[in-house]
């Protein structure tokens, strides 16, 4: 074993709500969090005190409006609770901390954070709008001119809006978040950005100009989820506040209002669904700049606001995250011309083209190609429903204004798609090989996993289930970037730990599971996607999908160690599984349920839906059980153990076989999903796991298994005493499996197992991405512990799989980095682990088992 070096204690990447220095945020309690810099062995804090406070040079010294007070405390997530935030305030905040001797530590750290309106009536603008005409198409532009005598200290604008919005000042377009607000229930929920605009303001003449677009809120696209009929569907609108400190100590408010004007833009159509349609010739050059001639645009009109609930978005915007140049460039005539990028992505493609005037581009995105080489959509459009040809789906159209290279680029919404045709309508349009480049977007969260190894198949599916997770995350998660753009909970929740282990998406989880809130009714019943506009509460919900609203909050408590969104969801999940208990006989529990889908697009075997849904009812109420433990909630702690314990006994008594050790009829769900869902009585356990083995070596060591089952299979195997079989089926290459996807060019995760399937095959779904998680815990054998979480206490159980030389883990932690490596040498195993500064873990190797405290340690086989 080696030891560390020394160093002294001191707190780093300090963060206020999970973000560092954020604007604009409405948390009456903001947590802040810390982590500890201290290499030595067993590095540990003994004590803190928080101060926070709006004079950064008080708050250094210790002095500020709360000080937590010299805490006995580990405790490295803390919330504020002092007197009541002000509005529009920037707060400072330091924590001290002492080592593992009691010894003051090194520098305090120091961090900030700005509160936005803390409430509904601190509020001065209007919403308002353009029109009523919810067929109008263009999207609308917005502007007011100011002039500013003063020198501005700071300045804010606080712009809501239901729709999409760009925001320019003086020209410039601020800040680099894309498709702001965040899709909500529209009438139930609206959110507002905050953006520091004191470099964009100018002393004299100033100009802030609005785009305004659909988004979600003014579908005119029409599908078979019904978001042209949602019950909020109006022309798009918008509030803003602009609020500028003057070094005099004095504020104004720029507020919207009837004082600003409106006129369409050049953007004629905008759909978030099918594409953007824009006429550069209409393009009013300055009309967000100062001196702009707007004598001919209208007055706004006024508009109710959306919901009486306007929320700060408080977490990482979509952002355009990574350029891509196209791999290949095929011209199949002198007016179509084709780009494979080489990968699938979310996002949009930017298009520098010169030609005449009047030219009319169409971009038609896809995710694979016909075999004459045009892009084939037949995989993602089926659930489109067209009227006439005027919303082609996922296709871009530009008119072409003359006069030099233009740049295209759309604003309102984003595509799925490796593959871009462009079609002109002219032969003198010229494109070349660089014309065209894609933007992968998503919501910018920060990495927070990685795994390496010597196998370059595990290599490639790591990063294709990123790519697919990420594509799948704008603001909430999504089944796929192209077809649907749905909010589908089971999707969601089988990936959120591959989600977790590998990026920082907190704050995203704690906005969806608002719109669960916004969602679910009185009865506790949730859609199966969410947000919706009222489809899925008669199909595709039940415990198998719509346990987000229990998953999603345990999942969050284990990897975080906060439990907020326990606390913030507990009545939600109390409701749910109350609802499914009623669902019974005569309105009586039998402690069973057969609502739900079930093992969704399995391979060739399905349990019964009774069977499944079942396992996700006890989880339901077995979580529901600890969250009300640890909100001291003793007697709904004691009923809802009762219930689970009562679903366990009704579902082993109607299904397991125990002279047999099989559940129902042997399928590999059916003994994996009580397995890894705790269901299996303990004296069974290994005979079960030995029944599930058999099961896949008669499947030709293939999965055999649909959503529902890839979420258990490999961790029911690899914690169980088959790591081998579970690291042998994760790494098939041939079909059924992961691996047969990855050899054959996936660069994403499918929809489906067959590759030529004939429906259900968008080739950028990240519902089978449980994969990504295993990797983690199956081979890495990191995993948090219930009883200190947030990785406060690390369970490392590695295991070590025949044919994998060498892997890597390692995961950023609410504590630090956390590796768990190994590598052969010898023909012995040489195995690695860090623990960080502030945690524990127990290591379970095959040879030995033994307590670690925080430090760098290497163990070799015997």
């Amino acid at each position: 074993m080696t030891g560390m070096g020394q160093e002294v204690c001191r707190p780093v990447d300090l963060r206020t709500e999970y973000l560092e220095d954020p604007l604009g945020i409405d948390e009456a309690h903001p947590r802040f969090s810390w982590k500890l810099m201290d290499e030595r062995r067993g590095a540990r804090q003994t004590a803190y005190e928080v101060v926070v406070g709006t004079d950064s040079l008080l708050v250094e010294k210790g002095s500020g409006v709360w000080s937590s007070g010299r805490q006995l405390s580990a405790a490295q997530l803390v919330s504020y609770e002092g007197p009541a935030l002000r509005p529009w305030t920037r707060y400072y905040w330091r924590v001290t901390v002492e080592d593992k001797d009691g010894k003051k530590g090194g520098m305090p750290g120091v961090a900030s954070f700005e509160t936005g309106m803390m409430g509904m009536g601190n509020w001065r603008g209007a919403w308002i709008s353009d029109s009523r005409d919810i067929q109008l198409k263009p999207a609308a532009y917005f502007r007011k001119p100011f002039r500013m005598e003063k020198k501005v200290r700071s300045a804010r604008a606080y712009i809501a809006a239901a729709g999409l919005y760009e925001l320019y000042i003086n020209g410039a377009k601020v800040g680099n978040h894309r498709l702001d607000p965040m899709y909500t229930r529209f009438d139930r929920r609206n959110l507002y950005v905050t953006y520091d605009i004191t470099n964009y303001l100018q002393q004299g003449e100033n100009a802030v100009g609005v785009l305004l677009g659909n988004g979600w809120y003014n579908m005119q696209s029409t599908a078979v989820w019904y978001f042209h009929e949602a019950p909020w569907r109006a022309r798009p609108c918008m509030c803003m506040d602009i609020r500028i400190n003057y070094e005099d100590g004095s504020t104004e408010t720029i507020c919207s209002g009837k004082d600003w004007k409106t006129s369409l833009s050049p953007i004629v159509f905008n759909s978030i669904y099918t594409g953007e349609h824009v006429d550069d010739r209409r393009v009013q050059e300055g009309w967000d700049r100062p001196g702009f001639n707007d004598s001919a645009w209208k007055e706004v009109i006024f508009r109710s606001a959306p919901s009486g609930n306007v929320a700060a978005q408080v977490m990482p915007p979509i952002r355009d995250v990574e350029r891509i140049m196209p791999v290949t460039m095929k011209r199949l005539n002198d007016t179509v011309v084709v780009y494979d990028l080489g990968r699938n992505i979310a996002g949009v493609s930017e298009l520098h083209v010169s030609g005449p005037a009047g030219a009319r581009m169409r971009l038609v995105h896809g995710e694979r190609l016909y075999p004459n080489g045009h892009v084939d959509q037949s995989n993602i459009s089926v659930h489109y429903r067209p009227v006439g040809d005027g919303d082609p789906f996922q296709t871009d159209i530009y008119i072409l204004k003359g006069g030099g290279e233009e740049v295209f680029k759309p604003l309102m919404g984003y595509k799925g798609f490796q593959y871009v045709e462009v079609v002109s309508s002219s032969p003198d349009v010229r494109l070349n090989a660089n014309s065209l480049t894609g933007w992968f977007m998503h919501s910018d969260v920060q990495a927070a996993g990685r795994i390496e190894s010597s196998d370059t198949l595990v290599n490639r599916l790591w990063a294709a289930t990123n790519n697919s997770y990420l594509s799948n995350f704008m603001g909430y998660p999504t089944d796929c970037p192209q077809r649907e753009k749905n909010g589908w909970t089971g999707d969601a929740h089988i990936a959120v730990e591959t989600g977790l282990y590998n990026f920082n998406g907190i704050k995203v989880y704690e906005k969806w599971m608002a719109d669960h809130r916004d969602e679910q009714q009185p009865n506790g019943v949730l859609p199966s996607i969410i947000p919706t506009d009222g489809w899925g509460y008669e199909w595709g919900n039940g415990p198998d999908w719509t346990s987000t609203i229990a998953l999603i909050p345990w999942n969050i408590y284990m990897f975080y160690g906060d439990p907020r969104l326990l606390r913030d969801c507990y009545d939600n999940i109390r409701r749910y599984v109350d609802h499914i208990e009623l669902r019974g006989e005569n309105g009586r529990s039998t402690g069973l349920t057969d609502w739900g889908l079930g093992d969704w697009i399995p391979v060739t075997t399905k349990p019964p839906v009774e069977f499944t849904s079942t396992v996700y009812y006890y989880t339901d109420a077995r979580i529901l059980a600890r969250a009300a433990g640890l909100l001291g909630k003793k007697e709904d702690e004691k009923k809802y153990r009762v219930l689970a314990e009562k679903i366990r006994t009704a579902f082993n008594a109607r299904y397991l076989d125990r002279a047999k050790g099989v559940y129902g009829s042997g399928l590999q769900t059916e003994q994996c999903m009580p397995l890894y869902w705790g269901l299996v009585p303990d004296d069974m356990r290994a005979k079960v796991a030995a029944s599930l083995a058999r099961r896949v070596e008669a499947d030709g060591n293939h999965l055999n298994v649909g959503l529902l089952g890839t979420k258990a299979l490999l961790s029911a195997l690899s914690e169980n005493g088959y790591a081998d079989l579970a690291y042998t089926v994760a790494t098939q290459r041939t079909y059924p499996s992961w691996g047969w996807w990855i050899v054959n060019g996936a660069t994403t995760l499918y929809e489906n197992w067959p590759i030529d399937a004939k429906s259900d095959i968008s080739m950028n779904h990240i519902m089978f991405g449980e994969i990504g998680a295993w990797l983690f815990k199956g081979l890495g054998g990191i995993l948090p512990d219930a009883g200190q979480p947030g990785f406060r206490h690390i369970l490392l159980r590695p295991h070590f799989a025949k044919g994998l030389e060498r892997f890597r883990a390692t995961h950023e932690s609410p504590y630090g980095e956390i590796v768990s490596s190994w590598k052969t040498d010898g023909g012995k195993i040489v195995y690695a682990a860090v623990v960080p500064a502030g945690a524990t873990a127990q290591l379970e190797l095959p040879w030995k088992k033994v307590e670690l405290v925080a430090g760098r340690y290497e163990f070799r086989e015997p």
